[in-house]
Order: C-alpha cells, then sequence, then structure tokens
C-alpha cells in the first residue's frame, strides 16, 4: 500500500478512529480495538504513546489508569514486566483478557495497512522517532502538536521527515507552524461556533488552493470544551447525522476523527458523500 495523505484524501473522506473501536468488553488504545476500526472502514487510527520506568514504550493514554485499569499509580513508575501483566477493565469495570499493548506490536501489526497518528509523542520523540524508521513506517504516520515552540523544537529535532499537522484554535496560530522546517501538510482545527474562520467553506478551499489538508473532529472527548461547533458524533446517533457528519463532509474537511466509524461511515456511503474526486 503506498501512503500519501494528499492523494487520499483527494480521493474521500478520511476517517480516523479515536483510539481505534472500543466498547462492550474491548478496550481503547488495544490492538482488537484497532482491528475493529479497520473492518469497520477507517483509514486512519489514533494511538497514546506513552512509557514504563524502564523505558519501554507502551500505547496507553497516559493519566487514565484509574478509569482503564483500575489501578491508582502512572504507569511511568512500573517496569514493564509488571505493566504487562495488568489488564484492562471493560465497561463495567470488570476486568476483560486484553491487556496494554506494546508499540512496536502495534506498529508491526498495522504496517503497510493504514494511516497512524501517533499522540503523546513529545513525552519520548527520539525513542518514538527511532521505532517508526526501524519499522519503516514514516510515511503511515501523522504527527500533530499545538503550535508552541517547546513543541515544534521537538518535531523539527526528531520527526521532521514525516508529515505534520499543527492543532489550532486561532488562525495566526497556522503560520507559526508553517515558518518552521516541518513537513506541514494541513491543520487541525478547533473551532466552538460555525462563526469561526475555521467553519467557513472559503477557508478550506483556500488551504486546498495550497495543497494542505484540514482536519475536524467530530469526536466529543469534554462536552464543555466544543471542538467543531456542536457537529459531533453525540449529534449524529441522536439522530441529526446530517448536521453532524454531513456539515462536517459538506464543508469539504479531509479527516474526520470519530468514534463512531461504522455508523459515520455507512451514512456518508449511502448519502455519496464519503468519495470524492
Amino acid at each position: 500500500m503506498q501512503f500519501d495523505l494528499q492523494k487520499s484524501a483527494a480521493q474521500k473522506l478520511l476517517i480516523v478512529a479515536h483510539r481505534g473501536v472500543w466498547g462492550g468488553n474491548i478496550p481503547c488504545n488495544t490492538i482488537p480495538a484497532y482491528e475493529t476500526a479497520l473492518a469497520q472502514g477507517a483509514d486512519m487510527i489514533e494511538i497514546d504513546v506513552d512509557f514504563t520506568a524502564d523505558g519501554k514504550l507502551i500505547v496507553f493514554h497516559p493519566g487514565m489508569e484509574r478509569p482503564f485499569l483500575g489501578f491508582g499509580e502512572s504507569l511511568h513508575r512500573m517496569p514493564w514486566d509488571f505493566v504487562r501483566q495488568l489488564r484492562y477493565l471493560n465497561i463495567d469495570g470488570t476486568p476483560t483478557q486484553f491487556g496494554i499493548e506494546t508499540l512496536d506490536d502495534v506498529l508491526e501489526r498495522f504496517k503497510d495497512r493504514c494511516y497512524i497518528n501517533v499522540d503523546k509523542f513529545w513525552q519520548k520523540p527520539k525513542e518514538i522517532s527511532d521505532a517508526i524508521r526501524a519499522h519503516g513506517m514514516t510515511e503511515q504516520m501523522l504527527v500533530k502538536t499545538a503550535p508552541q515552540a517547546k513543541y515544534l523544537d521537538i518535531v523539527e529535532e526528531f520527526c521532521a521527515d514525516m508529515p505534520y499537522m499543527a492543532i489550532v484554535k486561532k488562525p495566526e496560530e497556522m503560520e507559526i507552524a508553517r515558518s518552521r522546517k516541518l513537513r506541514y501538510v494541513g491543520t487541525e482545527v478547533l473551532f466552538n461556533e460555525d462563526c469561526s474562520p475555521f467553519a467557513d467553506p472559503a477557508f478550506i478551499e483556500a488551504q486546498h488552493r495550497e495543497g494542505l489538508l484540514v482536519w475536524c473532529n467530530a469526536i466529543v472527548y469534554n462536552y464543555r470544551s466544543v471542538l467543531a461547533g456542536g457537529h459531533s458524533d453525540d449529534r449524529a446517533v441522536l439522530g441529526d447525522p446530517e448536521g453532524s457528519w454531513g456539515w462536517i463532509a459538506d464543508r469539504g474537511y479531509d479527516l474526520m476523527q470519530t468514534d463512531r466509524v461504522l455508523e459515520s461511515v455507512l451514512f456518508l456511503n449511502k448519502t455519496g458523500r464519503r468519495q470524492r474526486g
């Protein structure tokens, strides 16, 4: 499989599975969750990278030990031999058969199969970048950060050859990232209301004329912090997919991050909005 984000986005709206597809007994950030996401039609998986006390790179959302594992200590303080024995809890708080994955295992499992957005990479940028290169997967990766100097310095030093997007809330933040020596492929936009310039089709068209992509979020990470003017997964599954996934597709966004891969793919395919070009 050849990986070129611009070419892929020209063909269809790319669906990004936020931590995979999880629920019931399948926990997020696990190989089963990612396999489910691909089976349901995702083009990219989002993975969170953490590490153990002895430096083992693992796929886990930092700070979520108690809700996901029922474990009160930071995994940063525990060796891999201990961490590997832990088991995720399901949505009822009952232990599952699924343990924490290593970054190497996840990379090898999905090599040549899909795009991968590596989140939290700035905690161990050299080690994570080295692992990606060791697996020969730089073209599959997408790196994103806020356009702050401390993060941009890290990207420039360790992964300037990997596709990069800035996560922005204000238009002026875009230029901060674009002035750096990065492989800048586009922008993830965050906005509270439709009056934002980021919700204007003219903005998206202008980005496309420059060969840049625009990422929009349908996920609801915290309902108090609106990511895309309320055009969310919740809105879609509660009866208004036109006002959520349809709105995002019609605006011309290139990537949509969702927790509802199957439902969104079925809707976009049924309404003829997934394929482009």
